[in-house]
Parts: C-alpha cells; sequence; structure tokens
C-alpha cells in the first residue's frame, strides 16, 4: 500500500568508504525512495580510488573531505528531482565510517551558522576546513601513538577497561595525536574536531553536532562507564581536545531543528528534527536487527561479520562499544585481529590483534563483563553479556572488483557466470587475496594454492574467480568459529552491503557457511538502520524502545540454501587451521612468506597470528599443524 499524500517520512543517511547513500521509509517502515552518489565515478575531480588516496608509504590513507559535502550536494538535487517532497521529512539520522575525522578551522562555525541557500555547501565551506584530507579507517599509520597511548594509560589492558578497546591505528584517537605531532600548524588552526558521522551531522544541523556515544567508543578516548571523555587519555593526546571535541551525547539524541539552509534550497520543514548520527557499524546493526544465532556478513569496501554469541570464546581481544538504540547497554565487538606482546612487560600492542593466550582473552573478556554490567543480581554474569561480535577484513568488494575486471572483462554477469560454472570446492584451487595490508590475518600480498597446496603464480579466469570469492568466505568462516560461532537449528546468514544483491555470490556464502542466506529487501542496512534510528530517536525520550519502533519492518527474504555436498566440501585446509587454534604455537617469520615451510618441515599450510616477542615489522605466524 503507498503513503498517505501527506504522511511523515524518515531519512537515513550513510556517508561510507566509496559513497553516499539515502533511504527514506515511511510510518509503516517501507522504503519510499534511494539514491546515492559514487565517489570515483560522480566526481572525479577529487582522483579517489574507491573513495580514499593510499599515500605512498602505503599506511596513511585520506579522503578528501570537500569530496563528501560535494556529493551531498548532488545526493539531494538528485533526490529533489526525483519528486521526493523533503515537507514531510520529519525526522533524519545518518552514520558514517567509523574512526575518520575532520578538522574544522576557526570561524567554521559562524560559515554554518549563515550558509547561504543560493549557492552549493561545497562551494560555501571550501575554506572551512584545516586539514583537507581525513584520516579514515584504513589507516594504519599511527603505530607510534598507539604504544604513546597505551603506555599513557597504564598499559593495553587498563586502557581497554576505560575506553572499551586498546589502542588501535585506526581509532580517532590516536590519528589525532599523530596530526597534532607531524602537522602542527593545521592543529592549532583547529576549531573542531568531528568523526564523519558527526561532522555530516553537523552539515544539516547548521552548527557543530555532538558525538555520540556509540561512535564515540571507537575513538580510544571515551570512558565508556561514565561516557565521558577519559581525562587520561586527553592529556595523552593532545591539549584542551575536550573543547575541540566538544561533549558527546546518547546516541538516540535529537540535536535540533535542520539548518534553515535545507529549508529554504531544498523545502524541508522547519520543524524536521536532526537525530544524532552514528558509525556505520552501529547503524548496521540497528538496520539488521539480528537475533540469537544469527550471522550477518556485510559485503562492502571491507567484509565485516556480525555475530550474536551467547557464550563467545574468552581468547580474544575486543571492544566494547555504547550500544545505539539501547542507551544503558553496550555492545560488545571482539575484533579477530592481530597481536603481539612485550617480552619484559606482556602488554599488548600493534596494529589489530588477536590474542592467542588464554589468560590474556580471559582477562580483558572479564573486563569487558565488568562494564557491561548494568546493577547487580542475575545482570552481573557473563551469560547476560549481549555480546555483538564483529569482525572486519579490509579486503572485500574492491578486491572482488579487481578479479572482476582482470578474469572477467570488468562484467559483474561473466563474474557470476564464472560462479555458475566452477564446482563447490573449485577442485580445491584456492587463493588468498590480500591487496591491503589486511586486519585478520596481518599480512599483504596475494597467494594462490592448486588442490595439491603447492602455491602458483597463476589460475584460470574461471577458477580465479570462484577462488577469490571461496577464499575469502572461507576466511570470514574460520574466523566466525574462533569466535565462538557454530550453526544451530534456525541459524540463518543475513548478507547486506553491495554485493547482497548477486545471488551466486550468495549461493557461494550459503555453501561455506552450510546455512541458509536471507537478504533485507534494501541490499544497505546501514541506511535502513540511519532511518529507523530517525524514527526512534523522535519517541526515545518517552521510553519507547528501538525493537517495538521497529515491529513493523518487513522480515528477511530467504534466498540461497546450501548445497547439500556443502559440509563435504569444506576446505581441509581450513579444518586443520581451525583445529590447530588450540594447539601449542610453533612460530615462523612472516617475512618467510605464507607458502614457505615452517621451522618443524610441515607442509605449506595457511597460518593465523600468534603469540611473538618480536616487533610489528618481525610478527610471527604459527603453523597450522600440531606441533
Amino acid at each position: 500500500m503507498a503513503s498517505a499524500p501527506r504522511a511523515p517520512l524518515y531519512l537515513g543517511l550513510d556517508l561510507s568508504t566509496q559513497q553516499l547513500k539515502a533511504v527514506v521509509i515511511d510510518g509503516e517502515l517501507r522504503v519510499v525512495h534511494q539514491s546515492g552518489v559514487q565517489f570515483d565515478a560522480e566526481l572525479p575531480e577529487f582522483r579517489t580510488q574507491g573513495g580514499v588516496h593510499i599515500h605512498t608509504d602505503r599506511l596513511t590513507v585520506t579522503s578528501p573531505v570537500l569530496m563528501w559535502v560535494k556529493a551531498l550536494d548532488l545526493l539531494l538535487d538528485k533526490m529533489k528531482r526525483a519528486g521526493l517532497d523533503f515537507s514531510r521529512v520529519r525526522a533524519l539520522s545518518g552514520s558514517g565510517q567509523q574512526h575518520g575525522s575532520v578538522f574544522w578551522r576557526r570561524g567554521a562555525s559562524e560559515t554554518l551558522k549563515h550558509l547561504d541557500p543560493d549557492q552549493d555547501l561545497h562551494q560555501l565551506l571550501q575554506d572551512s576546513f584545516s586539514v583537507s584530507d581525513s584520516p579514515v579507517w584504513m589507516d594504519s599509520s599511527s603505530t607510534q601513538q598507539c604504544e604513546d597511548l597505551q603506555a599513557a594509560a597504564g598499559g593495553a589492558l587498563r586502557l581497554a577497561e576505560i575506553t572499551g578497546s586498546r589502542a588501535y591505528e585506526r581509532f580517532t584517537g590516536n590519528q589525532i595525536a599523530k596530526l597534532r605531532q607531524s602537522r602542527a600548524e593545521e592543529f592549532q588552526d583547529t576549531e573542531r574536531i568531528s568523526l564523519v558521522s558527526s561532522f555530516a551531522a553537523s552539515l544539516f544541523l547548521g552548527g557543530y553536532a555532538a558525538i555520540d556515544y556509540s561512535d564515540g567508543s571507537g575513538m580510544n578516548l571515551l570512558d565508556i562507564r561514565t561516557r565521558n571523555w577519559s581525562e587520561i587519555c586527553l592529556q595523552a593526546t593532545a591539549p584542551h581536545l575536550d573543547q575541540l571535541l566538544g561533549a558527546p551525547l546518547p546516541s538516540t539524541s535529537v540535536l535540533g531543528p535542520v539548518s534553515s539552509y535545507f529549508v529554504h534550497r531544498y523545502g524541508f520543514s522547519e520543524s524536521c528534527s536532526v537525530v544524532a548520527f552514528t558509525g556505520d557499524n552501529p547503524a548496521s546493526l540497528a538496520g539488521m536487527r539480528l537475533q540469537p544465532g544469527d550471522v550477518a556478513v556485510s559485503l562492502g569496501t571491507s567484509d565485516t561479520v556480525f555475530l550474536w554469541l551467547q557464550q563467545p570464546r574468552p581468547a580474544l581481544e575486543g571492544h566494547v562499544f555504547c550500544n545505539p538504540v539501547e542507551q544503558q547497554e553496550y555492545m560488545a565487538l571482539l575484533w579477530y585481529t592481530h597481536t603481539h606482546t612485550h617480552k619484559q612487560t606482556g602488554e599488548l600492542s600493534g596494529e589489530g590483534s588477536m590474542m592467542s593466550r588464554k589468560s590474556e582473552g580471559t582477562r580483558l573478556l572479564d573486563a569487558s563483563a565488568m562494564l557491561v554490567r548494568k546493577g547487580g543480581g542475575a545482570r552481573d554474569r557473563l551469560q547476560c553479556f549481549r555480546c555483538f561480535v564483529i569482525s572486519s577484513f579490509k579486503n572485500g568488494s574492491l578486491t572482488r572488483e579487481r578479479v572482476r575486471n582482470e578474469c572477467a572483462g570488468a562484467s559483474w554477469e561473466l563474474f557470476s557466470a564464472a560462479l555458475r560454472d566452477t564446482p563447490l570446492g573449485n577442485h580445491g584451487n584456492i587463493g588468498f587475496y590480500f591487496e591491503t595490508m589486511e586486519i585478520t590475518p596481518p599480512v599483504i600480498g596475494v597467494h594462490r594454492f592448486d588442490s595439491a597446496d603447492c602455491e602458483v603464480s597463476s589460475l584460470s579466469p574461471q577458477v580465479e574467480v570462484r577462488a577469490v570469492v571461496e577464499g575469502q568466505f572461507l576466511s570470514r568462516r574460520l574466523h566466525a568459529e574462533r569466535l565462538g560461532y557454530s550453526i544451530i537449528p534456525g541459524t540463518r546468514v543475513l548478507a547486506t552491503g553491495g554485493a547482497s544483491s548477486n545471488k551466486e555470490i550468495l549461493q557461494v556464502l550459503s555453501d561455506v557457511f552450510n546455512a541458509p542466506v536471507y537478504t533485507i529487501d534494501l541490499s544497505d542496512s546501514t541506511c535502513l538502520g540511519s532511518a529507523y534510528r530517525a524514527l526512534h530517536g523522535l519517541v526515545a525520550e518517552s521510553g519507547a524502545s528501538f525493537v517495538d519502533v521497529v515491529k513493523k519492518a518487513p522480515e528477511p527474504r530467504l534466498v540461497a540454501t546450501p548445497h547439500p555436498k556443502a559440509k563435504e566440501v569444506r576446505r581441509p585446509l581450513y579444518d586443520d587451521a581451525l583445529l590447530a587454534s588450540e594447539a601449542e604455537p610453533c612460530s615462523r617469520s612472516l617475512r618467510q612468506e605464507l607458502h614457505e615451510t615452517c621451522p618443524h618441515n610441515h607442509r605449506n599450510t595457511f597460518c593465523s597470528p600468534a603469540e611473538t616477542n618480536t616487533s610489528v615489522s618481525g610478527d610471527t605466524l604459527r603453523c597450522t599443524t600440531s606441533c
């Protein structure tokens, strides 16, 4: 049934790595409009690849701030031309790629207050940023600042107790510290620092928007128990940083009415509310409405696996973020990434980490459990820990697109045909495609293996297509199982992101996870979650729960079921790796590359990060065969 002509609408936006997207829903939670702007294709003057600039050191990764602003101009113009009546939009919210930062120049607040509706935003704001290229989540150049922060906080585990995470290069606080040290003049000219999410909200608000608790949890700066900035972390990062950040607010907060600029230029109602924007991962969780036993896979620039675990294995380092839809609760994020320990102190450091010692993992999970307690009694027990787990992988859609371009004539139709024409298991051929430094495992390079587990320089085009998709999903499942995921009756795989519209890719996903795959009607759960949050924000103060607000949302749609022989064909290589996760590690240098034989002369295997006493540049891996 179509919406009534004047029925209220709710706008959700997502400022992601490669594009700016929008979804509009009505009061019955039906999608009535969607639109987007692709940065590379529609804003070629900024010369980005995949929406970013990767610098010559291959560690520094940034995006032009004005590209994001101009994308909003284009997006709203598109929506207006399509006939969307902005006067019906009662509330709007959005999300941004997590950890990225925007540095506003002195005087920018006055510019935001007096925007001329006869001019484009990107023209009005062209001189409003002290740093023209924003650090984004793909950046891993702040190792020294991570070490400094952990030392100031009393160690990695103490930092995790305060902020929910030990220090990560991509986290905003460490990026701020690096910029203050390396670009002092620009930092001195900064009036306000926003996350990508609060930056986008600021544009709509006509003033600086507060950072919300949930996205603020990914900065290594927020004390997630008090929900205020940690004084220890602020002092270790930059002087007077609290003034540059502003006070954080609950993720359900209504920040104020939309700026008069949007009222006069696009016809928004003066009463349209701007609800706090949040990070893309929290927004995606809101959009997917996960249930116990579900696993959700977001197939985007980075592939992200979301899990709901009742008993997570206490062997991994993790994050605890403030929950974006329930103010008094948390979401726990266990990132399966790389670690090393200092020989003398046993403290953790490095970019992304996994703990291989159960004692260390237990200590961190115990700290996380303490942080999620809301009171005495049963709430204090670990089994009451509402645990959402996220594993993220940098090499996602961009890697699949490169293989598509090289092996399928840049055609998704031919790419899909190659998946249909090759068998489950790919005759034993597999590949690991790490074109940028991966989070899990921390390696870079492309490695292809034939059915004899011998590394080869190339595969046939069709085999290569299946190798990249099957290899990626096998990796995702392996890490999910190490986090405690297992198939239970009723388990569903919920697929979202751009690639979730490709049924052949989803069939491989179903076969690898040996579970049915569902999609929501919209491929982008992040935008949808933002639209849901816009609606919820209007009633949250009255006590309405998010669950009640979205109960009318359509159920996910079944799109793929596993092949009857899927369980039999699972790659033995990954079974061996999984079994070895409990074995005593045998170390070898990453510099020896994945295909070389380990010191114990075991056959070629895919190795996992292990505890080590070496520096980041000398990371060691453990052999997947029990020694």
